[in-house]
């Protein structure tokens, strides 16, 4: 279990005396940019986690495609280095301090409330949340989270170790957490709804030359079954209707991801799957509320795209809170 520090402790404690002029929901690439530029251009700027600063970048085994690093780089190391250098311009950050509920004043500014039972308010919001790992709702899901039932190689893969498993979902982000997995595992197994992967080309090269692996097309995931811990994952063939199951010490489950927004308001304008609708500028239907990153309608998904959503939402800023200063005076 996650500890805070004594740092973030006694920042908490201090919030709710202070407006700050940028208040951003979720540090992780997008966030983090946007502090980068708010905090350097001197707007007092605070970023609410509701886990630790990163978001799904942080447990990304290695990024190969962000520009500057040929050899790659350990997600967790790249945003270690965002979240340095936006404390370095004066961004303050809270870990583990979830928020609950977004309300917008009469006077314009807005006021956050935190799962710590915390109020703070700001002139402008960028929600910054990401988005979560869906959830397949099958039987065994629930029941064996964290034995043997995970949504982060990363994070669980050195524990399978000589052992076999499964990954459920053949896009880019079950491929790309599967390398780690082959690095431990004895045996890897894809199963996969569609008939196709998805995946970039290259991952998809790599998974498939590895011995190791095995990669079921047009299968669904039915049933995971174990005693106390996984011990296998029951799939139906599509095309034959046939049923069986696969012997496994772990099912990593990679299906997509839902948007973080269920603390905002009817005012803010979503799409059908829940995700922010913004214009160019990174605005929402709400003024003064940004969004940029995996929370927003038509993300790319991509560390790369998100640091550019949050410089250009932290440009908008800037000039939403001079026009609040020149209107004001």
């Amino acid at each position: 279990m996650f500890q805070l520090n004594l740092e973030t402790q006694k920042l908490g404690e201090d919030l709710e005396n202070e407006i700050f002029d940028l208040v951003i929901v979720g540090a992780g690439p997008a966030g983090l940019t946007a502090a980068i530029y708010a905090a350097r251009d001197g707007w007092k700027t605070l970023l609410l986690e509701k886990e630790t600063p990163g978001g799904l970048a942080a447990t990304t085994h290695s990024i190969e495609n962000y520009p500057g690093f040929p050899e790659g780089i350990e997600g967790s190391e790249l945003m270690d280095n965002f979240s340095a250098q936006a404390k370095k311009f004066g961004a303050e950050i809270v870990e583990f301090e979830k928020v609950e509920k977004l309300t917008r004043n009469a006077g314009g500014s807005f006021e956050i409330h935190t799962e710590e039972n915390r109020t703070i308010q700001g002139r402008a919001v960028l929600v910054a949340a990401g988005s979560e790992p869906k959830r397949l709702g099958i039987p065994g899901e629930k029941e064996f989270y964290n034995q043997g039932v995970s949504y982060c190689a990363t994070c669980d893969g050195p524990l399978y170790k000589g052992r076999d498993v499964v990954v459920i979902g053949c896009g880019n982000s079950g491929l790309q957490e599967a390398q780690i997995l082959l690095q431990y595992a004895r045996s890897v197994t894809f199963v996969e709804f569609l008939d196709h992967s998805i995946a970039e080309q290259v991952l998809q090269d790599r998974v498939q030359s590895d011995a190791k692996s095995t990669c079921l097309l047009s299968h669904t995931a039915r049933r995971i079954q174990g005693n106390g811990k996984v011990s296998a994952l029951q799939v139906e063939d599509r095309e034959t209707g046939q049923v069986r199951s696969i012997a496994a010490d772990a099912v990593f489950i990679y299906i997509g991801y839902s948007p973080s927004t269920e603390f905002l308001g009817d005012d803010v304008e979503l799409d059908e799957q829940g995700y922010i609708i913004t214009d160019q500028e990174m605005r929402t239907s709400v003024p003064g509320l940004f969004a940029a990153g995996d929370v927003r309608a038509d993300n790319l998904a991509q560390v790369s795209s998100a640091v550019g959503e949050g410089a250009r939402a932290a440009v908008a800023v800037r000039e939403y809170l001079q026009e609040r200063v020149r209107t004001a005076g």
